[in-house]
């Protein structure tokens, strides 16, 4: 199994983004998704800026993909999504069917997000033939849907989201800008001023949503740490690390020591607490945390 860190989802301002990625190309972690996958107004990094840190993580050893938009709404994201795609040098993480649509018309290998209703293996082998080399799990689905959908080998690998804010869903209505009396055409990217997203609670004070712009994060962390030896046995791939902070390229990194020491998988368990969840994998509430036995 290899451990991934996916796609920063959060607006960060560009310096701050850029010393991230220089202690991610320092650190053990193998596969680095980057990009904008949530909104093209957050403009603090341009187009040059994540291929020169894409460039920056691949000379230091990573296997870099290029992570596209989960919501493409304006010909202007179409004409930038063309440019991901034929980067000519880094496969893409397609979120959009737009995506998957321009890799198979370059003839482009491409990973398949968790921002794409996959819910069947007719449709996982049909994007394996438009040139699918992995997919990421839908993050609602279980352990035992994975289970019964792998049981034959597929020719696609298989990734799953393990650690992080649970992307629950994507809106054309900015839900930050919302929140601060402000229109998405006039956002001012307020969503600078929250770097690991907005908390929602409901009227008896309880987390229940985070607000990360257009999109829409579980306000518990996933941790699937404790299911590390489960999943290499059912044959997944890979497990992601979504980051939130400096913190994640540790708890990333901690993970790609343990792999290879059997025992350190069976004993790599979290205490549990109100802040996380791992409901969907078990087939409960994604905002439950299942006890293990």
């Amino acid at each position: 199994m290899n451990i991934s860190l996916g796609p920063l989802l959060y607006c960060w301002q560009k310096q701050q983004v850029s010393d991230f990625y220089q202690q991610v190309a320092a650190s053990n972690i193998p596969l680095v998704y980057l990009g904008e996958a949530v909104c093209s107004r957050r403009r603090e990094l341009k187009w040059g800026d994540y291929l020169e840190l894409a460039q920056m993580l691949k000379q230091a050893g990573k296997d870099v993909v290029i992570s596209t938009l989960a919501l493409i709404e304006a010909p202007s994201e179409y004409t930038e999504l063309k440019r991901q795609v034929d980067n000519g040098e880094f496969i893409i993480e397609a979120n959009d069917m737009a995506a998957v649509y321009l890799a198979k018309e370059h003839k482009l290998p491409f990973v398949c997000g968790a921002s794409i209703n996959n819910y069947n293996r007719a449709s996982l082998d049909i994007l394996a033939r438009f040139g699918m080399q992995r997919f990421v799990m839908p993050i609602e689905l279980s352990k035992a849907w994975l289970s019964q959908v792998i049981q034959d080998k597929p020719a696609f690998e298989v990734e799953v989201l393990g650690h992080g804010y649970l992307p629950l869903a994507h809106s054309a209505r900015c839900f930050t800008a919302r929140h601060k009396q402000l229109t998405k055409d006039s956002c001012e990217t307020i969503c600078r001023q929250y770097s690991k997203g907005l908390l929602a609670q409901t009227q008896e004070q309880q987390p229940l949503l985070r607000l990360n712009g257009i999109q829409t994060q579980s306000a518990a962390c996933l941790d699937l740490r404790s299911e590390l030896a489960a999943m290499t046995q059912m044959g997944v791939d890979v497990f992601r690390v979504s980051p939130s902070g400096l913190e994640c390229i540790a708890k990333a990194s901690a993970l790609v020591d343990s792999i290879n020491t059997p025992s350190a998988l069976q004993s790599n368990t979290v205490p549990l607490s109100a802040e996380q969840c791992n409901g969907y994998w078990f087939g409960e509430a994604g905002l439950t945390m299942h006890h293990s036995e």
